[in-house]
């Protein structure tokens, strides 16, 4: 390939990546897509019409990428999730306080992207916050303490800490075989909670349709990045790599580090070396796609913090999510849809850390209201 046809796929992917993330900014808001809504209408409520809603973005997310890896659309150990280290600590601290975070914060990252897009300046200082505490952990001083302290307690494995392979190293079953069976098994069974076939449920066609909606959305991804952004030799390196991407591999969505990466392009914008990748493009796209949303529904206002306890309270939301999202690797996308669509072993941890982390600070703001 040469250098000229390098660019221009480059910049196809990032439109593409641009547009997809404008639909999935669109959907999330349309259909009140929210991790921390789901979880609160549980504890709160009892109601699991959102958990069920997140239920389906994840069974169609999974039932999506097994289907990519077993027609050949994608290469699974060159996804960005598909390392040999299972950092099952990091998972799980970083879970823990990116849950309590995106309590004080009102939202996940995604979240406060598309309130962003509909005019919360709540959510813009929320992001400001988010994206410097998650820098500061990538390569600055409480990555000192990641690395140190958390990342150094790991399992090592012969292959990528994914479950099929892991399982593929324990019984005499073809690879394939075991991901097509734990991939569709695991996404249909998700698939029937979401639906909650039982007699009598109540089931919401709107959340439905936008867990749904979600699901394909992070299966599109996974697809442009592993099949469209596919570079089998780059022009100058002769390596193989995918295009716009910050890692050189297989990215879907996820919206912690990108957001620290998007603050850097715009503080460093003349820098030749800073160049839009495939985070910066999702970021931008979800935001735009919840502004069109708001303008289309009529609603976008500006909304601001309501007194300094308000202010107190997301600002320490900001920090938490930026250093937990880093440390475990993802966010309530990154882990929770786009790494355990792909049946990453440490998504099961991180996962469980934000469930864990969000449902004691939401019982902890309850005692103390």
């Amino acid at each position: 390939m040469s250098p000229a046809e390098f660019e221009s796929l480059t910049a196809t992917v990032l439109v593409a990546i641009l547009l997809l993330a404008a639909v999935l900014g669109f959907v999330m808001r349309e259909t009140r897509f929210c991790t921390v809504g789901a979880i609160s209408d549980v504890v709160y409520l009892q109601d699991w019409g959102r958990a069920r809603q997140w239920c389906m973005a994840i069974a169609v997310s999974m039932l999506g990428f097994t289907a990519l890896a077993l027609y050949g659309q994608l290469q699974v150990g060159d996804a960005l999730y598909a390392s040999r280290r299972l950092l099952w600590l990091s998972a799980l601290a970083g879970g823990l306080l990116f849950g309590a975070g995106m309590v004080l914060a009102s939202g996940c990252g995604a979240r406060n992207l598309t309130r962003l897009g509909s005019g919360s300046l709540k959510a813009l200082v929320v992001l400001l916050v988010m994206g410097v505490a998650a820098f500061a952990t990538l390569k600055g001083i409480t990555a000192v303490a990641r690395v140190r302290w958390l990342d150094s307690v790991h399992l090592e494995f012969a292959g990528p800490a994914l479950l099929p392979e892991w399982l593929a190293g324990h019984v005499a079953w073809p690879l394939a075989l075991l991901r097509g069976l734990l991939g569709l098994g695991l996404g249909g069974l998700l698939l029937l909670l979401a639906f909650d076939l039982r007699p009598g449920a109540e089931r919401s066609r709107a959340l439905l349709l936008g867990g749904l909606l979600v699901g394909l959305c992070v299966t599109a991804a996974w697809w442009l990045g592993g099949h469209l952004a596919l570079v089998a030799e780059h022009p100058e390196t002769l390596e193989q790599v995918y295009a716009a991407t910050y890692s050189g591999r297989i990215e879907a969505f996820s919206f912690v580090t990108p957001v620290a990466h998007t603050l850097d392009w715009l503080m460093f914008f003349s820098d030749r070396n800073k160049v839009l990748t495939w985070g910066i493009a999702s970021v931008a796209g979800v935001v735009l796609g919840s502004f069109v949303h708001a303008l289309w529904r009529r609603d976008f206002q500006w909304q601001g913090f309501a007194d300094r306890r308000d202010l107190a309270r997301h600002l320490l939301g900001g920090l938490l999510m930026g250093i937990g999202g880093v440390t475990a690797m993802g966010c309530t996308v990154g882990q929770g849809i786009s790494a355990i669509s792909m049946l990453s072993l440490g998504s099961f941890v991180a996962l469980a850390g934000i469930v864990l982390g969000a449902v004691l600070m939401l019982r902890h703001l309850a005692e103390t209201a």
